[in-house]
């Protein structure tokens, strides 16, 4: 098929136009417009393309054409096929996400909270923001600071104040415990902080954090360092602001393999007050993708910016030309190669790359898993796929992971770990593979849990052998079992003495390197967690009057020894039944 269909590009017409490609099914799968029909989509099937065109050209039928008398008029009937067809390869805007803004809401009392919607009823936006995670830290500051009201809605008069006044998290509006303008007056000092000027509150914190870390509280150091970062982040995000008052937006596109977010941000007067991100899976490339997402963007709102400013090179001639005659839109679209515009674009672009690479890292990964069934000569497709690595020190805290991978992407509330129990302090991996294989799938039978696809070994022939030697007694002889040894990433079966060796590039291999990779690191992060453990109790029961009984209770207690540490000797006492001596005596041996 490809052949075929590279030969009828041959014979496409070298004028402006679009082009439609269609699966057996009939149904169309992309459209796209070219300058020249012929050298555009023979582009598809030249060798050394990428993976999204390889994957493409495999989906592809047959390709029609339809011929224009200009590049605008090939812009406008791709536009209007797009919109009568939506491909599921083309840009669909319905895959529209925003990020949260902060809002302070427009009363006598305002309140301050997150929100994704925008309602223009006099309220004050500050954002948006990536990072919902600082954001949240951020807000958890302002409330710590600025005790303001929690209740949704007009305010209710209260004869008793709630337990938010109590805990010194509200000023109590509603049983008159503040003013109108005292609390206006604390609103002041958040907008003031959310307009970037921070200086005051970060000074604060670093003070905090110093003393926190000098006396040996070294939790509470971390949460305003955390705090600190968060708020900087915040600060960071408010450098976009400016006194001028023309309407832009700022479009910035991405792309991984088939994969592509854009990110638009919205300046109005003089500040940012959206950003929305624009998901699709699609063949064309950023400049395509741009051109298509503004015609169909700016079809549908009413809110017209004066100036579009674009990151990649798109015909902004053609796209000026759709704006004047279609939307009667004064809009000038520019792609800015310095200063404070192109800033602006390229943080966008940033938000548009940390968008698309985390599409990226979760998606299913189907195609490398077709490649594992036939490179490996399964019966079906690998969907569930389970792994196993042992860690030990030296005899020491022999543990196994079990890690789960579903459609080739990691399955973390399906990982189990195990203490191994059978060695007596020998090494012997083959034993430990067995005892952990065996407690699995023993369960497995017995509870009738679903089977994996797969299972995947970090080792060599010797630990695939184990394993299989219990699958087998367990009756699940139809579950395959590799093993892929890291010195040549080579994989092992349990009865072909030639381990077999892929090619690099292989997607097959990419599938099992990431879940022996996972195996091997949740494996050593729980052996490290038990050795860091025990030396915590060996350092305590070290300790004049703190035996073995008191250690455990202390650690159960405090959970760490810097949590320990960061604690006063009264609590000590209080939570392990210590002596004050005792405790006074604890806290002086931790600080040397």
């Amino acid at each position: 098929m490809f052949t075929e269909l590279k030969e009828s590009a041959r014979n496409f017409p070298p004028s402006p136009g679009v082009y439609l490609m269609r699966n057996e099914k009939d149904t169309i799968l992309y459209i796209g417009k070219a300058k020249d029909l012929r050298k555009r989509v023979l582009s598809y099937f030249t060798s050394g393309k990428d993976l999204k065109t390889q994957v493409l050209v495999k989906k592809i039928f047959r390709i029609e054409y339809i011929v224009t008398g200009n590049n605008y008029e090939a812009l406008i009937l791709e536009n209007n096929l797009i919109k009568k067809w939506s491909p599921r390869y083309n840009i669909n805007l319905k895959d529209g996400k925003s990020y949260p803004v902060i809002r302070i809401t427009y009363e006598d009392f305002p309140r301050v909270f997150k929100t994704r919607r925008i309602i223009q009823d006099g309220s004050e936006y500050f954002g948006p923001f990536a990072d919902v995670g600082k954001l949240d830290q951020f807000l958890e500051l302002i409330e710590k600071l600025f005790p303001l009201r929690k209740c949704r809605g007009p305010l209710r008069k209260r004869y008793a104040p709630c337990l938010y006044y109590h805990i010194g998290r509200c000023s109590a509006p509603c049983a008159g415990k503040i003013t109108k303008e005292e609390y206006q007056l604390v609103v002041a000092k958040v907008r003031k902080m959310l307009t970037g000027d921070t200086g005051e509150v970060e000074a604060r914190l670093r003070r905090e954090m110093k003393a926190a870390s000098e006396s040996l509280q070294f939790e509470r150091a971390a949460e305003v360092r955390d705090t600190l970062t968060a708020l900087e982040s915040v600060h960071t995000n408010q450098q976009v602001e400016d006194f001028n008052w023309e309407k832009r937006d700022y479009a910035a596109c991405a792309m991984r393999e088939h994969l592509c977010t854009i990110s638009v941000f919205q300046m109005r007067e003089g500040k940012l007050i959206g950003r929305e991100l624009f998901r699709a899976e699609t063949f064309g490339n950023e400049t395509d993708v741009l051109a298509d997402f503004a015609l169909q963007y700016y079809r549908e709102t009413e809110d017209v910016p004066d100036f579009l400013y674009v990151s990649h090179d798109a015909d902004t001639e053609l796209l000026q030309g759709y704006f004047d005659k279609e939307l009667a839109a004064n809009m000038q679209a520019v792609k800015p190669e310095e200063g404070k515009h192109y800033r602006i674009l390229k943080m966008a672009l940033e938000n548009a790359v940390m968008d698309v690479d985390k599409r990226l890292k979760n998606r299913e990964n189907l195609t490398g898993l077709e490649a594992l069934k036939e490179e490996l000569d399964l019966k079906r497709l690998p969907r569930r796929i389970e792994g196993f690595d042992i860690a030990q020190l030296a005899g020491k805290y022999p543990v196994a992971s079990l890690i789960s991978f579903h459609n080739g992407v990691p399955d973390k509330k399906n990982y189990r770990r195990f203490h191994i129990k059978t060695l007596e302090g020998r090494i012997d991996d083959y034993e430990a593979i067995r005892e952990a294989v065996a407690r699995r799938y023993t369960r497995i039978v017995n509870e009738g849990l679903e089977e994996p696809d797969m299972i995947l070994i970090d080792g060599g022939k010797g630990q695939v052998t184990a394993a299989r030697e219990i699958l087998d007694s367990l009756g699940l002889s139809s579950i395959p079992v590799f093993g892929l040894a890291k010195e040549f990433e080579e994989i092992h079966f349990a009865d072909r003495d030639t381990p077999l060796r892929l090619p690099a590039g292989s997607e097959g291999l990419k599938v099992l390197q990431g879940v022996r990779d996972e195996t091997h690191r949740f494996a050593t992060a729980f052996n490290r967690q038990l050795r860091d453990k025990d030396t915590g109790f060996s350092l305590l029961e070290s300790i004049a009057g703190i035996g073995e009984v008191r250690s455990r209770k202390l650690m159960q207690s405090f959970g760490s020894l810097e949590a320990i540490a960061a604690a006063t000797p009264k609590e000590i006492s209080e939570k392990s039944g210590l002596s004050d001596k005792t405790a006074k005596l604890l806290l002086k041996q931790l600080g040397l």
